[in-house]
C-alpha cells in the first residue's frame, strides 16, 4: 500500500510539473533581433529597450529580490557602473517582483541601474528565462549582451553570480573589437 501511495504521488508530481518545465521557451538565439519590451522601473518609469538604440544593453534576468545571489550580482553590477559607462554599456535588470519590491531592494542594497518589473511574465518568457514549477514561476539567472542595433550578441545561461559581471565586461572588451 506504501509503495502504491508513493507511486501515485510521483505520476501526480511528473503529470503536474514535467509540462509545465518543457513547455518553457527558447532564449533567442546570438545574431537574432532582441525582443523589444516595454517594462516598469523602480522609479515607475515605462523603460522599452527601444530607448536604448545606440548603446551596448547587459539584460540579465534574475529570481528574486533582496535574495543572497541575486544581491550579489546586483552589487557586483553597480559596482561595476563605471566600466558599463566606459563601453557605452546599459545594465538592465528583470524578475517577476513588483515596482515596490524594486524599489525597497534598490534603496536598501544602493543600487541606481534599472530594474524592471515583469510581473505578467512575458519578456521573461520571451528571453527564454522563465521558470515554471507549477505554482512557482521564477526569472532563471540568465544574462543577453544587446549590441548597438538591437541584435543579442552574447547570450549566458545559469551564469555564478559571484564572477558575472566580470565575465560581462570581458565579453564586452571583446564583442567591441570586432
Amino acid at each position: 500500500m506504501l509503495r502504491f501511495l508513493i507511486l501515485l504521488v510521483v505520476v501526480i508530481v511528473a503529470i503536474l510539473l514535467v509540462p509545465r518545465t518543457l513547455s518553457r521557451s527558447a532564449p533567442p538565439s546570438e545574431g537574432s533581433l532582441a525582443p523589444n519590451f516595454t517594462l516598469t522601473s523602480q522609479e515607475g518609469t515605462s523603460v522599452s529597450l527601444q530607448d536604448y538604440r545606440g548603446k551596448w544593453v547587459i539584460l540579465y534576468f534574475y529570481p528574486k529580490d533582496q535574495t543572497p545571489g541575486c544581491t550579489r550580482e546586483a552589487h557586483n553590477f553597480q559596482v561595476d557602473q563605471p566600466k558599463y559607462a566606459q563601453r557605452n554599456a546599459a545594465v538592465l535588470g528583470v524578475s517577476l517582483d513588483s515596482v515596490d519590491s524594486h524599489k525597497k531592494f534598490c534603496s536598501k542594497e544602493g543600487l541606481n541601474f534599472k530594474l524592471l518589473a515583469d510581473t505578467n511574465h512575458r519578456v521573461t518568457d520571451q528571453y527564454g528565462s522563465l521558470r515554471n514549477l507549477g505554482l512557482v514561476k521564477f526569472a532563471e539567472r540568465n544574462t543577453f549582451i544587446i549590441d548597438p542595433n538591437g541584435k543579442i550578441a552574447k547570450t549566458y545561461t545559469s551564469v555564478d553570480p559571484a564572477r558575472h559581471s566580470d565575465e560581462v565586461l570581458s565579453a564586452l572588451d571583446e564583442l567591441q573589437k570586432k
